[in-house]
């Protein structure tokens, strides 16, 4: 039941009844009760004091008695200035309680139920140099939006577009093929990815070298960077490459299915998936049609150097170029013809999602307003899922220097101080190796995954691995913890739950109350965060339920409890906390432990 529309269905017929006014259902705002004072929801009195022709108090008192006499459920009422705090009964809490635990998927809506197929752009790495803690965030980000919008019943389609052709990839190529001797990711013992991204930093090095001679000779650092013989090169290997060089191709070939292979295991590691891997050398042609046609259009139009471009004066953006006066296509070239593929190719998407980083909204408003301008109704559907970066302790992190902070690195990291940690607990002597090797993977991802997803999207971050493992405060482990202890309580508790029965005439705790009242809200959070793409929603949800069972455990003893009802309903309330915790935490890409 949606509590909030049976309360606003009694509210209206009050105030009609009271003020002869015509208020709908609909019209009636209510917000859950804060926490300082007493009740389960509020209703602002304000909007009915001129039909009332009283103050707001006593409009308050005049509403909370009619509703209290049209509504036996409603319990007691009081009002604080114009605010009118409603709280209901606890047989209504109770008969909540029974359909919530009576579900074993509730808050999740059946799979592909809501008719709507959303495809979801993530990840989109380079094949220059290994994933760092940006591409963690941007992973971890669209994997768990994509799981929230399955909640929904959404089919959710999962893309990645790997950058794999451009001056970038040319500067690791070169580097390998001068001062690689050779090497391989057999011989040297490395990741693919690793490797690669190595002669990233080696490039980068060496021209910063040719740089510096060419400017104590007298050039310009302008003039240097472009023609100090490195850059010259790679420039010559990318007219190579997009000519269909034989050698080049191949060692473009060989190079990239290192990286591949690189980034399958760290895929792995984080747990995220795609349903489809898109490659940029494959569709950085295609939009160069697109720009044709809207060139007959007239949305597009030539400029005297023969560069084509569109004026978005007029939507409050600039002028940009779609071709170079050469007849290259541009960034958004690409972006364009691969968005009109993908919604061919995917005819029953509604809705494109593209998961990147904050430094990229204005690519993203031209980008969808070119498509919406070339006729395709579907771009008003697409959405930028923008994020702001992530930093350490230390600072911004650079990947031509080798200073990023590698996501392999970080992951066995995060697993290994879970394993220090869980070790010192003296907790898991009975597990066996397997066992042990399982849990420190759980703890240690779930760290690092809660640890990012907590936090707004919108909002740019500071991660402490140290900060991320605590076993106290609003971390991944504080809440597997509860998971694990409350399916400690069920193992003790050794009887099928099944067929318990919640009696309507027990008296409620107040954190008992509290419990049934915060797993209510479980599906309207998924629903919120599916609406809003906002995983920290789910997040801190799940931590205030944890916080609140043991906040509840503490109070109110369980296996200990004498009367048997009262016992029974406990362990019902904790299996649906246990349940709501876990798949809370499964719609981030995070697994909670049977045993911590």
């Amino acid at each position: 039941m949606n509590i909030e529309h049976f309360l606003s269905k009694t509210i209206s017929a009050a105030v009609n009844q009271l003020f002869t006014l015509n208020t709908k259902p609909e019209d009636v705002i209510l917000q859950k009760t804060k926490k300082e004072f007493e009740g389960d929801f509020t209703l602002v009195t304000f909007p009915y004091i001129k039909a009332a022709k009283l103050s707001p108090e006593k409009t308050g008192e005049a509403i909370g008695e009619e509703i209290s006499r049209l509504n036996s459920d409603i319990s007691t009422y009081n009002v604080v200035k114009g605010f009118l705090n409603i709280s209901l009964s606890t047989s209504f809490w109770l008969k909540q309680f029974k359909t919530i635990s009576a579900d074993a998927h509730y808050g999740i809506k059946p799979a592909n139920s809501s008719g709507k197929q959303i495809m979801l752009e993530y990840s989109s790495p380079n094949t220059n140099k290994p994933l760092h803690l940006g591409h963690v965030r941007n992973n971890l980000l669209g994997y768990a939006v994509a799981s929230i919008l399955k909640t929904q019943g959404h089919d959710v389609v999962k893309v990645n577009l790997v950058n794999d052709r451009g001056i970038h990839i040319c500067k690791s190529m070169l580097a390998w093929k001068l001062f690689g001797n050779g090497e391989t990711p057999e011989s040297s013992g490395l990741k693919g990815d690793h490797l690669v991204g190595k002669y990233y930093v080696e490039f980068d090095k060496a021209y910063k070298k040719e740089i510096q001679e060419l400017t104590s000779q007298g050039m310009s650092k302008e003039n240097a960077e472009k023609q100090a013989p490195l850059m010259v090169q790679a420039q010559e290997m990318l007219l190579k490459w997009e000519a269909g060089d034989p050698e080049t191709i191949k060692l473009w070939k060989m190079m990239n299915n290192w990286v591949y292979d690189g980034f399958k295991v760290s895929y792995q590691k984080l747990g995220v998936e795609f349903d489809k891997t898109y490659y940029e050398s494959n569709t950085y042609l295609l939009g160069k049609e697109v720009v044709q046609e809207g060139l007959e259009k007239g949305i597009f139009y030539k400029k005297e150097n023969n560069s084509v471009a569109i004026d978005l004066s007029a939507d409050k953006l600039d002028e940009k170029i779609v071709l170079r006066s050469d007849g290259t296509s541009v960034y958004i070239t690409q972006d364009l013809g691969t968005a009109i593929e993908r919604f061919k190719e995917y005819p029953k998407t509604s809705q494109m999602i593209y998961t990147v980083g904050n430094e990229q909204d204005y690519h993203f408003k031209v980008l969808f307003k070119i498509l919406e301008k070339l006729g395709y109704d579907w771009a008003k559907e697409c959405y930028h899922l923008s994020y702001g970066m992530v930093e350490l302790p230390e600072g911004k992190m650079k990947s031509r220097e080798g200073t990023v902070v590698d996501a392999d690195d970080l992951m066995d990291g995060m697993v290994e101080a879970a394993r220090e940690v869980t070790e010192a607990s003296g907790k898991i002597d009975s597990f066996s190796q397997e066992e042990k090797d399982t849990l420190f993977t759980t703890i240690g991802m779930g760290a690092l995954k809660y640890f990012i997803l907590k936090v707004d999207p919108k909002k740019k971050m500071l991660f402490d691995p140290k900060e991320s493992i605590d076993l106290q405060g609003n971390t991944g482990p504080f809440i597997q913890y509860a998971h694990a202890r409350i399916k400690s309580i069920l193992r003790n508790y050794n009887k099928p739950t099944k067929d318990l029965v919640i009696e309507a005439n027990i008296h409620l705790h107040e954190k008992e109350r509290e419990l049934v009242k915060l797993l209510y809200d479980f599906p309207k959070v998924l629903e919120e965060a599916a609406k809003t793409y906002n995983p920290s929603d789910v997040a801190n949800y799940t931590y205030e339920l944890a916080k609140l069972f043991n906040q509840f455990f503490s109070e109110c003893p369980v296996l200990k409890e004498e009367n048997n009802a009262v016992r029974e309903f406990r362990i019902k309330l904790i299996e649906s906390t246990a349940l709501v915790i876990k798949n809370g935490m499964l719609s981030l890409g995070i697994e909670v432990p049977e045993r911590m």
